[in-house]
């Protein structure tokens, strides 16, 4: 049997939903309802996967990364006043930076010497804990204008330092 050239041959889909067609109307009400309760189920699944899952947990992890931006973003805002506030200095006399100098490492304790000489300091230390020389450091930056440019540290068993710590002051008029 031939067709006539101006009716298109039926495409894959269309066989395709024919033959569900057929299949659905062949099968029983009782069948149908079945088969209709397994397709629901299985899209709603598929739903639930795709959809609604990924979007839950996004919502439940959302404030504790909102918690850990901010955090990120309050360190980094001190940090940029920081960085604006030692490009441009108050200057500071040289008695004023020994000054600073001096009681930030009164702060140190008995195990710390400061020697100024001139636009340098060399910090001395035994058995400071990093805490501690971290915050003299943070001290002598900010009070004194002072940036280190060489650091001899040795670490002993009880996890303190010890050794020296040698500071440009940026003094001025």
């Amino acid at each position: 049997m031939s067709r006539p050239a101006d009716i298109p041959m039926p495409n894959q889909y269309t066989q395709t939903r024919e033959q569900v067609r057929e299949y659905w109307q062949a099968r029983s009400a009782r069948e149908r309802l079945i088969l209709g309760g397994g397709i629901a189920l299985l899209s709603l699944a598929i739903v639930w996967l795709i959809a609604v899952q990924p979007a839950l947990r996004t919502l439940r992890t959302a404030p504790v990364q909102l918690d850990q931006l901010d955090a990120q973003l309050q360190t980094l805002q001190r940090l940029a006043a920081e960085s604006k506030t030692l490009r441009n200095p108050v200057q500071v006399s040289p008695e004023q930076a020994a000054a600073a100098l001096k009681a930030a490492t009164d702060r140190l304790g008995e195990g710390s010497r400061i020697t100024v000489q001139g636009e340098r300091a060399t910090l001395s230390v035994t058995n400071a804990s990093g805490p501690a020389l971290q915050a003299w450091l943070l001290e002598a930056r900010s009070a004194a204008h002072a940036r280190a440019i060489d650091v001899q540290l040795t670490r002993n068993p009880q996890s303190n330092l010890s050794g020296s710590v040698i500071v440009s002051l940026g003094v001025g008029s």
